[in-house]
């Protein structure tokens, strides 16, 4: 890899991907909505636009050799239209772009959720099949984007994808602040019995996963046309990990609960009533939610180990560590 293009290449994942690149000495390019001044600072040029602009996207991609697309409408709430807008036509765009400027590899950040069915997932590996039946627009569009982006693998274009569970690390915008948040506000309640076991995944060894499978991609080449499961390689009991959190933080424990049966009829219920009122803001509890923090779902690393050799090199404590030093900083 000699020039490469990261989509959302200033967000979280992005970001930590663009560092790692920059380190071996790879030109970078960042394309994002807004220009990026810390990662500018660091080496990287920014591509400022819209990934659905193809126009746009065709001029970014010139002369690059590896694209990493982890660009995406995140969440579990919105409209099927922007959710379709982004990941979707997004990721069509950029397969175009590709195909046009002769880019030889692409590798796409995707979801574990693009497998979950509701029912708990224990060591579940690449054979699980697609999920058929959809609680939020996020998984359903991951889905079909995914399906894109390994149907197109060719010789002319090698393509993988990730699928990174619960990302988190220093800097996350998104879970560790919204947990951190509503247990402050006693917001929080344990769904289920509180034994479900979930993957999570430190940031930099996400990071680090996507440039093993592009280097795959520029040698043997044996990652085209697939997808990987990304964690830290054991699960957590998701409650005790998140109250061990909060006790670092000085967060009042969760003790409250409530059964999945509630939590998923609530879910129900809210979900109703914000569609009516047309309400924009996620509902505090919805089915997928309550699925997501009453069951199971982690997998195994082993074809990500077997194909290009991944281990998370940070461990979960050391992570930890890591992120508590920073948040507690920031306080």
């Amino acid at each position: 890899m000699r020039r490469v293009l990261v989509t959302g290449g200033g967000g979280f994942v992005g970001s930590h991907i663009v560092r790692q690149l920059l380190a071996q000495d790879i030109q970078c390019l960042v394309l994002g909505r807004n220009r990026y001044p810390e990662m500018e600072a660091l080496g990287a040029k920014t591509c400022q636009g819209d990934i659905c602009d193809a126009a746009f996207l065709h001029k970014c991609c010139k002369d690059v050799d590896t694209v990493f697309h982890v660009a995406a409408l995140a969440g579990i709430w919105g409209d099927w239209d922007d959710y379709y807008r982004v990941n979707i036509l997004g990721t069509e765009n950029v397969l175009a772009a590709c195909r046009e400027n002769r880019v030889p590899r692409l590798v796409y950040t995707s979801t574990p959720s693009v497998v979950f069915n509701g029912e708990d997932i224990e060591n579940g590996d690449e054979t699980l099949p697609y999920a058929d039946h959809f609680l939020c627009h996020y998984a359903k569009s991951k889905v079909i984007a995914e399906k894109l982006i390994l149907e197109a693998s060719c010789k002319e274009l090698l393509t993988c994808a990730i699928r990174p569970h619960l990302v988190w690390g220093p800097g996350d915008p998104h879970l560790i602040p919204r947990l951190l948040e509503r247990g402050r506000k006693k917001q929080l309640k344990q769904v289920g019995d509180g034994t479900n076991l979930v993957d999570i995944s430190y940031v930099e060894n996400v990071a680090e996963a996507h440039l093993l499978a592009a280097l795959n991609l520029e040698t043997s080449g044996t990652a085209a046309g697939n997808a990987y499961f990304i964690s830290q390689g054991e699960p957590v009991n998701l409650w005790q990990w998140i109250n061990e959190l909060f006790a670092a933080m000085d967060v009042p424990k969760v003790e409250s609960r409530v059964s999945f049966r509630l939590a998923y009829f609530a879910g129900t219920v809210l979900e109703g009533l914000y569609r009516l009122a047309r309400k924009q803001q996620e509902p505090k509890m919805t089915r997928f939610l309550a699925e997501q923090l009453a069951k199971s779902h982690y997998f195994s690393n082993d074809k990500a180990k077997t194909d290009f050799g991944y281990s998370p090199r940070v461990d979960t404590s050391g992570g930890m560590k890591r992120m508590l030093h920073v948040l507690k900083q920031e306080q």
